[in-house]
C-alpha cells in the first residue's frame, strides 16, 4: 500500500508506515524505487532528509520530469539542483549511512577545519544521458580513488570506493531531470570531503563531512570545441615538488585565481604554468592538463608528484595509443611549443579543448587547423564524448549506465 501526500509541486508516493516526507523545492514529484536489498529508513530532523545506505545501493530517489530549461545556452555554472547526499566521518574514521537532503546551505563551525586550515578536497565528474534516456557515469571507480590517495595526504579519511559510487549513483538519479539531453550538455558531478570539525590548533579536524551535489552544465569555455589561447605564466607558479599539486586538494586553486584573472582581463582564455625548479618545463593550465602533439607522437607533462593525475588525462592517452599515437608522459619543454603541431588541454570540465595560441614572454605561437581546432584535437574529443554519451560502443569498459 502506497501514501500519496499532495503538494503544491505534486505528489510524493511513500511506503503507508512511513512518516510524511516534504517535497523538495522545485521537484514536480518524487518516487522512491526500489533498486537491491531492503527498504531505507525516512525519518525527520530539522530539516526534511531520506536516509539512504552509502553501500551498496538500496533506493533511489527519482524525479523522472526534465527541467524546462535553455538547454541550447547552458554555461559552466551552478545551477541549484533537487537534492544532494550527506554522510559524516568521526574520530573513530568511519562514515555513517549517507542521506539525500534538499540542496542548500550548510552549516559550519567558525573553527571548522576547513575554513582555518583548507583541509578540503574535491572531485568532478560528470553524467550523460543516451539517446534512449538513461543515464551514463563515466569512470566513477577512478575518482574514488584518486580522493582516497589525496586524503592521505591531507591527514583526512576517506569514504570507500564502494560508498563513493554508490553515493555518486544516489545523487545523480535523485537528480535526474536535471541531467540535460544528449549533446546539449551534461551533470557536473561535485563530491567534497571537507574537514567540517572544529579546531582551533593545526592539527586535522576531529569530524569530516562527505557532500556530493550537482548541476547541469554546458562547455566550459564558452569557445566550446573551439581555440582557446593561454598565455604562459613565469612569475608565479601552481605547485613545487613536495608539495599538493598532485592531489585535488581545495588549496590548489585559490592560488591560481590571481595570475588566471589577470589573463582574463588581457584577454586569454587561461594560464599555463611551468615548473617551480627549473621554470622551463611545461605543468597544466590552472584546471587542465596539457598535451603536444608533433606529427603522430603526443606527449604530455609526466606525473611526479606537481600535476593533478587527470582522468580524462588517462582516458585521453589509452584512447590515443588505441588509435596508434605514440604517447610520451615525460618533462616536456616550453621551447617544444614552438614547433608543435598543436596543443590541447583536457580535464573533466573540458574534455578536450584545442589550443589556438600560447603566448610567452611576448611572443605569440598560433597552431593552425580547421578553424582552429587541429586533427588530433577534433579526433580524440569525438572518440571520447561519443563513449561519454553513449553513442560509440564501449570497449574500454568506462561507462557505468544507471537505468
Amino acid at each position: 500500500m502506497e501514501l500519496g501526500l499532495a503538494s503544491s509541486r505534486g505528489t510524493l508516493l511513500l511506503p503507508a508506515a512511513a512518516p510524511p516526507l516534504a517535497a523538495p523545492r522545485s521537484s514536480p514529484s518524487l518516487q522512491i524505487q526500489n533498486h537491491v536489498h531492503s527498504m531505507p529508513t525516512l525519518r525527520h530532523k530539522a530539516h526534511t532528509t531520506v536516509a539512504c545506505q552509502a553501500s551498496p545501493a538500496t533506493k533511489y530517489m527519482e524525479t523522472p520530469e526534465i527541467v524546462d530549461l535553455d538547454w541550447e545556452n547552458l554555461g559552466f555554472g551552478l545551477v541549484d539542483t533537487d537534492f544532494m547526499y550527506m554522510a559524516k566521518c568521526g574520530p573513530d574514521g568511519n562514515f555513517s549511512k549517507g542521506e539525500m537532503v534538499p540542496f542548500g546551505p550548510i552549516a559550519l563551525s567558525p573553527s571548522a577545519g576547513v575554513l582555518n586550515y583548507g583541509q578540503g578536497l574535491f572531485e568532478g565528474l560528470k553524467a550523460y544521458r543516451k539517446t534512449d534516456g538513461s543515464v551514463l557515469l563515466f569512470r566513477p571507480k577512478e575518482n574514488a580513488i584518486r580522493m582516497i590517495n589525496g586524503s592521505d595526504r591531507m591527514c583526512m579519511p576517506a569514504p570507500t570506493v564502494e560508498q563513493f559510487v554508490d553515493a555518486v549513483k544516489l545523487t545523480v538519479l535523485a537528480n535526474k531531470r536535471w541531467v540535460p539531453p544528449t549533446g546539449k550538455g551534461s551533470l557536473y558531478i561535485r563530491p567534497l570531503l571537507i574537514g567540517s570539525g572544529a579546531i582551533l590548533g593545526l592539527a586535522p579536524a576531529p569530524e569530516y563531512t562527505f557532500i556530493i551535489y550537482v548541476s547541469p552544465v554546458g562547455n566550459y569555455f564558452k569557445e566550446g570545441l573551439a581555440p582557446i589561447n593561454l598565455i604562459i605564466e613565469d612569475n608565479f607558479h601552481r605547485a613545487a615538488p613536495g608539495g599538493t599539486g598532485g592531489v585535488k586538494t581545495i588549496g590548489n586553486y585559490a592560488s591560481v585565481l590571481k595570475a588566471q584573472r589577470t589573463a582574463k582581463e588581457k584577454g586569454y582564455s587561461d594560464v599555463l604554468y611551468l615548473d617551480a625548479v627549473h621554470n622551463k618545463y611545461l605543468e597544466e593550465v590552472s584546471s587542465c592538463n596539457i598535451f603536444v602533439v608533433k606529427g603522430k607522437t603526443i606527449s604530455t607533462p609526466a606525473l611526479e608528484g606537481t600535476i593533478l593525475p587527470g582522468i580524462t588525462r588517462k582516458s585521453i592517452i589509452e584512447v590515443a595509443e588505441s588509435k596508434g599515437y605514440k604517447v610520451e608522459e615525460r618533462p616536456v619543454s616550453v621551447d617544444e611549443l614552438l614547433t608543435a603541431d598543436e596543443v590541447f588541454c583536457t580535464g573533466t570540465a573540458v574534455v578536450v579543448s584545442p589550443v589556438g595560441s600560447i603566448t610567452y614572454l611576448g611572443k605569440r605561437v598560433e597552431y593552425e587547423g580547421n578553424q582552429g581546432v587541429g586533427a588530433v584535437s577534433q579526433q580524440l574529443y569525438t572518440s571520447l564524448t561519443s563513449l561519454q554519451m553513449g553513442l560509440a560502443e564501449d570497449r574500454m569498459g568506462w561507462t557505468v549506465q544507471l537505468n
